[in-house]
């Protein structure tokens, strides 16, 4: 039988928008496409699928929760009988072995990345005894012993980072099940506001110490908890239950888009159930059922390592899909001028200003109502190279290019530019954050010198400069609000960096890296759903990543590849506009996302 592409002549292609007259389920062919096509709802392919073995087969490990599926580690464990230090980094097909823990343990917690990652708590000895309260602490090579918990405990749920951490819950004996909440940051241990229900063998996941999810477990009062609560850095508040109460499973994903998968009931169980953040929905299972697994991953790509079948297993499954956006880039009307520059708004109502063409650096400044671009006054100093925040009626510019200009700050009231009071570092290649002209965050760049790490407020009159980037580098990018940011890729000769950073309001906390390292790209969306598009990597690239507030997706790429491209709006509806091909263009392109998708069928 031949194929829709044998009769028609197309390929396959997806993107967002619905068809006159099509309805969901509906095949019909589209005559001035030339092609047939089918109306989707809500695609949501998922499935777990088998990858290579632990070469030590345990129950009872941990996994550094952050770390992407591809380059996992996996620390302790019970390969029966006693415990283990044995450390293991998987690749994405295999696991190797890399140096042990100094203390073995089993029913320990982990944290951070395969590159820096976090063991904590634990048990080493015979029933009812040698509850552990060391940390340690991993540098992508060894691990070292640093400062403990201060409650010695077994079977409690860990999320966040090597610096920034939770361990929530536990058995430490007396008394049996505890509600005990520690914070970690980076030195030592503090004790915080205790988990509403007390418990052991819940699981926890989430970016830092600021925002946590922990789910299931059992308590005095019930073997199998469906409890779930949202910790929003001070206080937990009890959320919607899973829908099958279990024990000692895994899990993935951030406070908002998280993953549970297997665990125990009255035996080992497959279930997977996905989070939303507002109820949990049953998904496709588990291929292996166990418990005492560890987790590790996003909401859209995890990894189950290990557990207990009966006995102690080496298997490891990997997830794929479910709950990635769905969307598309398409190109719209173009700006007037061809530039490569700075932008902020909403898809509707949008702002191009500064930059530069063909002739250097320019003040123009352009009005986007969501179908045209107009022409509006003009800033005050042309420069390119600057960092831009707000909305259409209310938008900061600072930074940039010519360096004599560098520190300059000017204000957008919807109709004129006004300058207001400099940066204290003079810099450009500078990202920035802010919902609007009155609270502002200025990070990163270069002073024509050594790239910076500085980190400036803007608090609607002045910049103040407070706690620094953890990388310096100039050409990234950033996205979100002066109290929640997003630093992402950037340049630190001579290499393109992935490095991706959080700002909590007070301090830069080091998370998953973008995909694909590259410099001068865009940045649109709030925490935690971020954008990061386009850039420069050997040559421009179109490259489209959605930050979930745990790791980065790649999408649908941009239809114009270009460096240095204005961004505005979100993840559900953005704008991208000029940047550099060479040369500079004025292509203007809309993302969309839609419940409703069309795919071209060949």
């Amino acid at each position: 039988m031949a194929s829709y592409k044998q009769n028609v002549g197309t390929t396959v292609t997806n993107f967002a928008g619905n068809y006159p007259g099509a309805v969901e389920g509906e095949l019909w062919y589209d005559s001035s496409a030339y092609a047939w096509k089918y109306q989707y709802a809500n695609i949501t392919t998922e499935s777990w699928a088998t990858g290579g073995n632990l070469n030590t087969a345990r129950s009872e490990l941990a996994a550094s929760g952050n770390a992407p599926q591809t380059v996992s580690l996996v620390f302790g464990g019970e390969p029966s009988p006693g415990h283990t230090a044995n450390t293991e980094q998987y690749n994405g097909s295999s696991w190797a072995e890399v140096n042990n823990l100094n203390t073995g343990r089993r029913i320990l917690a982990g944290a951070g990345l395969n590159t820096a990652a976090l063991a904590f708590g634990g048990f080493n000895g015979p029933p009812g005894t040698q509850n552990v309260a060391d940390t340690e602490t991993w540098n992508g090579t060894n691990w070292t012993e640093v400062n403990n918990i201060n409650t010695s405990r077994r079977h409690g749920g860990g999320n966040g980072t090597n610096t920034s951490a939770l361990y929530s819950g536990g058995y430490s004996g007396t008394p049996s099940y505890l509600a005990d909440v520690e914070s970690w940051n980076g030195t030592n241990w503090t004790e915080v506001n205790n988990l509403n229900t007390e418990r052991q063998g819940s699981v926890a996941v989430g970016a830092d110490n600021t925002t946590a999810l922990d789910f299931g477990g059992n308590s005095n009062a019930a073997n199998n908890l469906g409890v779930t609560e949202l910790w929003n850095g001070t206080n937990w508040t009890e959320v919607n239950d899973l829908n099958t109460g279990k024990n000692n499973g895994g899990g993935a994903g951030s406070a908002t888009l998280a993953l549970s998968y297997g665990g125990y009931t009255t035996t080992a169980i497959a279930n997977t159930e996905s989070w939303n953040g507002t109820n949990w929905t049953e998904i496709t299972a588990l291929n292996t059922a166990r418990y005492f697994l560890a987790g590790n991953g996003t909401q859209t790509s995890a990894l189950a390592s290990g557990g207990d079948t009966g006995s102690p297993t080496g298997a490891t499954e990997e997830f794929t899909g479910g709950g990635q956006t769905v969307g598309a880039w398409s190109t719209v009307n173009s700006l007037n001028t061809a530039k490569a520059g700075t932008g902020t708004g909403i898809y509707t109502a949008a702002l191009s200003f500064g930059g530069s063409d063909a002739s250097g650096e320019i003040a123009n400044t352009e009005s986007y109502d969501g179908t045209n671009w107009t022409e509006v006054n003009d800033m005050n100093t042309g420069r390119a190279l600057k960092a831009g925040i707000g909305t259409s009626t209310s938008a900061l510019a600072f930074g940039g290019n010519p360096y004599p200009n560098g520190a300059r700050t000017e204000l957008w009231n919807g109709t004129n530019w006004t300058e207001v009071n400099d940066l204290n570092q003079a810099r450009y290649g500078v990202a920035g954050a802010g919902a609007s002209n009155t609270a502002a965050l200025a990070f990163g760049g270069s002073d024509a010198g050594p790239n910076l790490a500085l980190t400036e407020t803007w608090n609607g009159t002045n910049w103040t400069e407070v706690n620094n980037l953890n990388l310096a580098r100039v050409y990234l990018a950033g996205a979100g609000t002066a109290t929640a940011g997003l630093a992402f890729g950037g340049y630190v000769p001579p290499a393109n960096k992935s490095e991706t950073e959080t700002w909590n309001g007070t301090n830069w906390t080091e998370v998953n890296n973008l995909n694909t390292a590259r410099r001068s790209l865009g940045g649109l969306g709030t925490q935690p759903s971020v954008f990061a598009i386009g850039g420069y990597s050997t040559t421009q690239v179109g490259n489209t990543e959605e930050w979930d507030g745990y790791a980065w997706t790649e999408v649908a790429d941009l239809n114009t590849a270009r460096s240095s491209p204005g961004a505005g709006g979100t993840t559900t509806n953005g704008l991208a506009f000029g940047g550099e091909t060479p040369p500079v263009t004025s292509a203007t392109e809309e993302w969309s996302s839609s419940s409703n998708v069309i795919k071209t069928l060949e």
